[in-house]
């Protein structure tokens, strides 16, 4: 049972275009599978009995015509007559005998009705040829005593085209009602198809814009709430992301005031310079913090997605890595072009880049297109030769300013690099996430819808 309704499922269409349409269609298949089966098994037998005791009934009276007058005169009379006023052409061949083959097969319930209404009322030996259904006529031989009575019968006596029409009524009609349920159902489908698209472009960091309200009430009011969610959405990115820009502004100048404070106590304390200058460190550590939160909020939610050649941008994350003394390989089909908020790429590939060189000595760059779930992606991998992150501690590396209790950097601070990159992956409708390289260290993996 459980296979049969996965089977059923398999087959179901799974748009709502398809569902909508089968809804629709499914009934009205039914209703005609129910009124063809009582027409067949109701008005179709009806007819085909009468119409057979009729041919039967006109057999049986040319049988009894020529048992009373033997004469060939008027066997010819009655030849005559029966064409006339039947339309069955009867011929006597005197001394014939039927062969003793098996009787015809029944092929249909015309067929069957015949059979049945000649036995009842001829009472002879008999058999029925439908070799001639082709030009349009039905044999029908009968054994007398003195011979064999021919019978030529007329396809039209014993078949009705009232059923070819009704038939033909019932397919029409249902192609008709197909024709319009797929038409107007396509209309409704198609503001919802809209707004799905909408969805999933904004989900990516698409600008769409406000989507016009249309179609049925429920859309409409679907569509309002969604460039409602937008807008809020957007409001929301733009007062966080001007709050923690400000408050990373305003935390430039106690830094200053730091940095300068530590110069002086290095002029008046020489003999702690090794504690200033390991304080010094970590200011400017911050001062790198900051600077880069306040480029990545700088372009937060100005830029918008455009083609780019992802090649040409691991190309030049490559050169720079190179020009700051890293050894990097590269390794990316050119073009891979697809939409991008390209300066917040750079910056996301810069930071992965950044973090590996600084605790590995070789960087291995690499882009291709995958196909997963059904989809194509474009898949990005930053790897190291480095000490790497302990797996149970990687996704605590993408909270902003953790501290890493072993593995890479020895207990140090993430800061919000990783932070910073997982926010732009995902803005992009990607994914992010740390894995083991194969080539010994650190490998971040990033999904990007193509």
């Amino acid at each position: 049972m459980m296979r049969l309704a996965g089977t059923l499922k398999r087959l179901l269409p799974r748009s709502l275009f398809g569902r909508s349409v089968l809804i629709i269609v499914m009934p009205l298949i039914l209703l005609q599978a129910v009124a063809l089966q009582i027409f067949y098994g109701t008005h179709w037998e009806v007819v085909s009995r009468r119409l057979a005791a009729a041919v039967a009934g006109d057999v049986a009276l040319a049988v009894e015509m020529l048992r009373r007058f033997p004469d060939g005169v008027d066997q010819d009379w009655l030849a005559r007559e029966m064409l006339t006023r039947t339309e069955l052409a009867i011929r006597f061949a005197d001394g014939e005998i039927l062969p003793a083959d098996p009787p015809d097969v029944i092929q249909g319930p015309a067929e069957a009705e015949l059979r049945a209404a000649l036995a009842e009322r001829v009472r002879l030996p008999f058999r029925i040829d439908w070799s001639g259904r082709a030009e349009r006529e039905v044999q029908i031989r009968v054994q007398l005593p003195e011979g064999v009575l021919h019978v030529d019968a007329p396809a039209k006596r014993l078949f009705t085209g009232t059923v070819t029409v009704f038939v033909l009524w019932l397919i029409g009609s249902a192609l008709i009602l197909f024709a319009i349920a797929a038409v107007f159902m396509r209309n409704q489908v198609k503001p919802v198809r809209r707004l799905a698209l909408a969805a999933d472009a904004f989900g990516k960091g698409r600008d769409v814009g406000p989507i016009k309200p249309e179609g049925a009430d429920e859309v409409r009011q679907a569509a309002a709430a969604f460039n409602l969610m937008q807008e809020r959405l957007r409001r929301f990115l733009a007062q966080r992301t001007e709050m923690l820009a400000g408050v990373s502004h305003d935390l430039r100048t106690p830094l200053t005031r730091m940095r300068l404070a530590l110069t002086m106590l290095g002029t008046r304390k020489p003999d702690e310079a090794e504690e200033l200058a390991a304080l010094g460190e970590d200011i400017a550590e911050m001062e790198r913090m900051i600077e880069g939160y306040l480029a990545f909020a700088r372009g937060e939610g100005t830029e918008q997605a455009q083609p780019t050649d992802l090649a040409v941008l691991l190309a030049d994350m490559a050169e720079k890595a190179r020009a700051a003394g890293t050894e990097v390989e590269l390794t990316a089909p050119a073009p891979l072009v697809l939409p991008l908020r390209a300066d917040a790429m750079r910056r996301c590939l810069g930071n992965l880049v950044d973090n590996a060189r600084r605790h590995a000595r070789h960087v291995w760059l690499a882009a291709e297109r995958v196909v997963r779930g059904g989809g194509e992606v474009v898949q990005i991998t930053v790897d190291d030769d480095g000490p790497g992150i302990p797996a149970e501690q990687r996704e605590e590396a993408f909270r902003p300013f953790v501290r890493l209790g072993g593995g890479r950097g020895g207990g140090s601070h993430t800061g919000l690099g990783l932070t910073i990159a997982r926010d732009i992956v995902r803005a992009h409708g990607g994914e992010i996430a740390l894995e083991d390289s194969p080539q010994g260290g650190l490998r971040a993996r990033i999904r990007l819808p193509a």
